[in-house]
Order: structure tokens, then C-alpha cells, then sequence
């Protein structure tokens, strides 16, 4: 028998879902969208790379982000021409610490991309960031219509996070965070919050919707806690189960229906 390349060894050498891009494009389209359907970031981001000026269609820079694409035209970004994904792919990936959840970091700090370390062409980004030293569930895709999806407030994604802190969760800050607390950014709802064991109550699950930056660290900390371990167990419906840390798996056809049709 030959020898087996690397390829043959990755179980994410095999496409979990392929999509021709004819089937995956309306024309015309709105830039933006174009961008994000072609696995280069989200939609939102595609609107600030337009802003500055770092994308061209057809020669010309343009600033506009709805500006309307057709099939024909060459849109460039970064020096290269960006065409429609032929593959969407959809990983989960339950973090490990000292991972930065961003595809590429500028002190060269291991990023979720280095660690998955995707054999194949697609341009994979993160829904669902964690800062670096909070584990758990992230979604790792080139999927931008997904991406939009899971990560606008519109749409009230759950997550939980289970949370220790450094001291036992006093009863009347129990009901401040039940009953949503206030930081200097705004309101913090909260779907629930509960204790993980009645006889260590300085361990807390927490489920909330709202993806403001670092927000369950800060709700805490504003109370006089030290978050000292985070982890998110649960996201959109998907969960840790039978999922290592620093494990990933693709996700399967079930559960990309939920993601975009019922989350």
C-alpha cells in the first residue's frame, strides 16, 4: 500500500457541506454582502473595510457598502481578487485557554485559526469571541449570512457561562444580577442565573443574550467579585458534550439548520 499523505490523517479533509457559489449568490448583490458571503469577515466588518477605503471593484476603490455587485465584476481586497466560497464549512470548537478568539493577532499570539489549523483554501473567522483566558464554545466558519445571524443583538443568541469566583455570591447581589444590573455601558438582562451547587456558592451559571465585550467579567467585577475561571458551556443550542477542551468537530446538517433557521 502507499503511504498515506497529511490529508488522509485530517477528518476535516473531507468537506462537511458544499455549496456551488451560483446556488449561493443572488446578483445583483449588495457589496457587503458579497464580501462576507466570499469568507473574508462578517458583514459588519465588510462595512468598515469598505469605509476605509481597502476594497476595489472593478479597478475603482469603493467606499459604498451597498453598492450593487454583479457576477462579472472583479471586487479586490488586500492586493488579491475575492470570489464566492465553494464550500461553507461550520466547526465547533470548545477553547482552550490562552487562545486569542481574533484570526490573526499583531504580537503573533496563537490565535482559534493556529489551533484548528484548518488544512483546507477557505477563509475561516469566529462567531461568538471569548477573550483569551475564558474557555468554551465558539463557532468557527466562513458562513458571513451565519455570522450576521448568531452575532446581532435582533436575534438574542443565548449563551451560559458557568462562573467561579473568588468568594461566595452574597444573596443580595444574587438578586441585582437576576434582576439585570446596570454597568457605566448599559443594562445587563439576564435569562437566568443560578447556583451550580447549593454548597458552593461561589460557582455560578449565568445565561444571557447580550455580546457586549468582556460583559460577564464586568458585571461581576462591578459588584466586588474576581471572576477567576469562565467558561462557556452553551451556545445558540450547541453544547460541550462529548467535546474536549481544545477539541473541534464539524458541525452536523441538524445542527446548521438550527443555527440558521431557529436559533
Amino acid at each position: 500500500m502507499g503511504k498515506k499523505s497529511k490529508s488522509d490523517h485530517n477528518p476535516f479533509h473531507q468537506r462537511h457541506q458544499t455549496v456551488k457559489p451560483e446556488q449561493i449568490f443572488d446578483f445583483p448583490m449588495r457589496l457587503n454582502k458579497y464580501i462576507a458571503k466570499c469568507g473574508v469577515c462578517s458583514r459588519r466588518k465588510a462595512v468598515e473595510l469598505i469605509a476605509a477605503g481597502k476594497i476595489t471593484v472593478n479597478g475603482a476603490i469603493q467606499k459604498i457598502p451597498y453598492t450593487l455587485v454583479e457576477k462579472e465584476d472583479q471586487v479586490v481586497y488586500d492586493g488579491k481578487a475575492i470570489e464566492p466560497e465553494e464550500n461553507l464549512v461550520y466547526l465547533l470548537l470548545n477553547k482552550p485557554r490562552d487562545i486569542i478568539s481574533t484570526s490573526s493577532d499583531e504580537r503573533n499570539r496563537k490565535t482559534v485559526l493556529d489551533h484548528i489549523d484548518w488544512p483546507g483554501p477557505e477563509r475561516l473567522f469566529t462567531v461568538g469571541r471569548l477573550d483569551r483566558q475564558t474557555t468554551g464554545l465558539i463557532v468557527v466558519t466562513n458562513d458571513g449570512d451565519l455570522t450576521k445571524r448568531l452575532s446581532h443583538p435582533s436575534h438574542e443568541t443565548k449563551k451560559k457561562y458557568e462562573v467561579a469566583l473568588d468568594q461566595d455570591l452574597s444573596e443580595l447581589d444574587f438578586q441585582k444580577i437576576a434582576r439585570g444590573h446596570t454597568l457605566e455601558d448599559g443594562l445587563v438582562p439576564v435569562h437566568e442565573v443560578r447556583f451550580l451547587n447549593e454548597k458552593r456558592q461561589n460557582e455560578v451559571e449565568i445565561t444571557i443574550s447580550i455580546g457586549r465585550n468582556r460583559i460577564v467579567r464586568r458585571l461581576f467585577e462591578s459588584l466586588g467579585y474576581e471572576v477567576k475561571r469562565l467558561d462557556r458551556t452553551y451556545l445558540a443550542g450547541l453544547t460541550k458534550k462529548n467535546l474536549p477542551r481544545g477539541g473541534h468537530r464539524l458541525l452536523t446538517p441538524r445542527e446548521i439548520v438550527m443555527l440558521k433557521h431557529f436559533t
